[in-house]
């Protein structure tokens, strides 16, 4: 009795820690997006498709509405065979990934003149969205890992420039809208 009602106790302590690690995982947006009885508006502005080394990816800026309140988020969409992974990035995370990927193309050239077997730079979001590259053989692949969880999140992507150019023209449609 005393060996079942220890079991017992067991399973509802780790599944009890594990819905306690659930609600800390959510993201911005679906803090944001989450409230019950209020009236939720999604407004979508398409962007230029993201070009990967393996396809492409959609791109749009997603505006959130709730009462009189309006939230921004980019959100990049990749199809795989695992389903569509999106990573929805709020504005003012954007705005720290682009800072963060002018100090990852400073360091770019001498990570791969340092000619290391293995090294990755990356800026990882409060939501689990990362952006780096990493150094191989010699060579700099940059990357975008879109959900913090599951399989086939990762999409890469052949220059830094283009990785660039999509969040700043992201940021700038953001700020265009907020006016």
């Amino acid at each position: 009795m005393k060996i079942l009602f220890l079991l017992l106790s067991i399973i509802m302590l780790t599944s009890s820690l594990y819905a306690q690690d659930v609600k800390k995982q959510a993201t911005k947006m679906d803090e944001f997006a989450s409230q019950t009885g209020v009236i939720l508006k999604f407004v979508d502005y398409s962007l230029p498709k993201l070009k990967l080394t393996l396809g492409v990816a959609e791109t749009k800026v997603r505006k959130l509405i709730k009462g009189g309140e309006a939230r921004y988020f980019y959100q990049i969409s990749y199809n795989t065979k695992y389903g569509t992974k999106t990573a929805s990035i709020a504005y003012e995370d954007l705005v720290e990934v682009v800072k963060a990927l002018s100090s990852l193309k400073s360091e770019m050239d001498a990570d791969k003149n340092a000619n290391p077997d293995y090294l990755e730079n990356k800026f990882v979001t409060e939501d689990g969205f990362q952006v780096g590259y990493y150094v191989s053989a010699g060579k700099v692949k940059w990357y975008l890992v879109l959900e913090r969880f599951g399989s086939g999140n990762t999409v890469f992507i052949n220059s830094a420039e283009t990785v660039e150019s999509a969040f700043n023209e992201a940021k700038a449609k953001i700020e265009e809208l907020k006016g």
